[in-house]
C-alpha cells in the first residue's frame, strides 16, 4: 500500500459507502469550452470525455438516469456572484456563448434532465437534490470537468445530501494531472467511492426483461 494512503487510513479515513439499488449518472459541464481549442478554458481533456460517453451508452442501454449540467450566467456574471469575479475565464459561459453549448457526445437525449448552474456544485441553487430523490435515486456515478473542480465540489453535495457519490476514475478530466490525481485521493479518502470504468459499468443494474 503506498505510504500516503497507509497513513491516511491508520488515522481513520477512507471507509467504504455501499454502491445502492438505484443510480443515476450526474455528467458535470461536459461542454465545448474544455474541448475547443480557442476557449481559454480548453484542457486536454478528450480521453476523459469519451469515457463520458461509453459510462452514458451503458447507462441509457441499462435503464439508468443520466442527468447533465451546464453552466450559464446572464448579463455581465451577475448570477455568478464572487465566483464569476475569481475565474475570469468564466465568461466563457455568458449566455449565448458557443463553448457553453454540448458537444455531439455525449449531449443530453431530448427526454433527459439538464441542470443549469452558476456554481462549481451541481446542487448549489439548483433543484438537482429534489429531482434525484423524486426518482428515488441514492446513488450518483459522476463523470465529467472538472475532477478538482466542478466534479469534486458536486461530489461533496452529493454525500452531504445524502447520495452515495461514485467518481468513475477514466470519465473525469483536468487541465493538469497533479490537481486530478490529489482531488481523486482527497474523494476516495473522505466523501466518495473513486473506481475505475469497468468496475463502474460492471456495477450498473442489468436491463429490466421486457
Amino acid at each position: 500500500m503506498d505510504p500516503l494512503e497507509a497513513d491516511y487510513r491508520a488515522a481513520g479515513f477512507g471507509g467504504r459507502l455501499p454502491f445502492g439499488e438505484r443510480p443515476a449518472v450526474l455528467v458535470v459541464d461536459v461542454v465545448r469550452a474544455y474541448l475547443d481549442r480557442g476557449s481559454p478554458l480548453y484542457a486536454g481533456v478528450e480521453d476523459a470525455v469519451a469515457a463520458a460517453a461509453r459510462l452514458v451508452a451503458a447507462a441509457r442501454g441499462r435503464g439508468v438516469p443520466v442527468v447533465f449540467t451546464r453552466v450559464e450566467y446572464g448579463p455581465g456574471g451577475r448570477d455568478g456572484g464572487l465566483f464569476y469575479r475569481k475565474v475570469p475565464a468564466l465568461r466563457c459561459f455568458d449566455r449565448g456563448s458557443p463553448w457553453g453549448g454540448f458537444p455531439a457526445d455525449p449531449s443530453p437525449a431530448p427526454d433527459e434532465t439538464v441542470v443549469v448552474k452558476q456554481y462549481a456544485s451541481a446542487f448549489f441553487g439548483t433543484g438537482l437534490a429534489a429531482t434525484l430523490t423524486a426518482m428515488r435515486v441514492d446513488t450518483v456515478l459522476l463523470c465529467g470537468l472538472s475532477t478538482s473542480g466542478c466534479v469534486r465540489a458536486s461530489a461533496v453535495d452529493a454525500v452531504q445530501h445524502g447520495f452515495v457519490p461514485v467518481v468513475v476514475r477514466e470519465a473525469c478530466g483536468d487541465r493538469d494531472p497533479r490537481p486530478h490525481e490529489a482531488s481523486l485521493f482527497d474523494l476516495q479518502a473522505k466523501y466518495a467511492e473513486v473506481v475505475s470504468l469497468e468496475t463502474a459499468l460492471s456495477a450498473l443494474p442489468a436491463p429490466s426483461a421486457g
